[in-house]
């Protein structure tokens, strides 16, 4: 009988020891946070918000988990294990899904810029020249281009003429330069794009219009 009670107060000595000495689940931590980290790189702030949330909540649980076990004489790390796991999972779901989030923001992004292209081009084409009963559009919106300070130091001045198309409500949906100073170019043409004008008529509709305009560089 003693002996089989001091049997018992060994194992449950060891046993003691055992659960005191377990170790955190630091494989499976380090996993959640690399899948975490590598959400957060891949966009998932601006992709993939919810997912990522989700995943910070999950870290969050474990990091709570863990700190709960350091305050215990006797410590357990089951629940960290598996709540590590759920991280890892919360966060590699979260990377996913900004990778899906980033691949439709891109597609959405190239279809604008390709309509925006083809507008462009169907104005250029229908764009009316000015004459007859198309009267010269008012500009409202005036930017006065700035004098790159290269072209002031090598002394370079002139006129840059502008061939602009004009699009129905006024903007300049397009510019290019058909009298070159290469100094001057870029600042004339960053002014015109700035433009605005009243729209172009043609028999009460309004349409897009082709002007040309000079911008001059004068030295002081």
């Amino acid at each position: 009988m003693r002996v089989t009670v001091r049997f018992l107060a060994m194992a449950l000595g060891l046993a003691i020891i055992a659960t005191g000495c377990a170790s955190p689940p630091s494989a499976d931590v380090d996993a959640a946070k690399v899948a975490l980290d590598r959400a957060a790189a891949d966009g998932a702030g601006q992709y993939a918000a919810e997912s990522l949330k989700a995943a910070e909540d999950a870290r969050a649980a474990l990091d709570a988990e863990l700190k709960a076990q350091e305050g215990k004489w006797f410590k357990s790390y089951d629940k960290a294990r598996e709540l590590a796991v759920a991280a890892k999972a919360a966060g590699d779901k979260a990377a996913a899904d900004a990778a899906a989030g980033k691949e439709k923001a891109e597609a959405v992004a190239a279809k604008e810029k390709a309509d925006a292209a083809a507008a462009k081009a169907k104005a250029k084409k229908a764009a009316v020249h000015v004459g007859g009963k198309v009267k010269a559009p008012t500009k409202i919106k005036d930017v006065k281009p700035v004098y790159p300070a290269i072209a002031q130091s090598a002394h370079v001045a002139g006129a840059v003429v502008i061939e602009a198309t004009i699009g129905p409500d006024g903007k300049v949906m397009d510019a290019k330069v058909v009298r070159s100073i290469p100094l001057l170019d870029q600042a004339a043409l960053d002014a015109v794009q700035q433009w605005e004008y009243t729209p172009t008529l043609l028999n009460g509709l309004p349409v897009p219009v082709l002007v040309t305009v000079t911008i001059s560089f004068t030295r002081e």
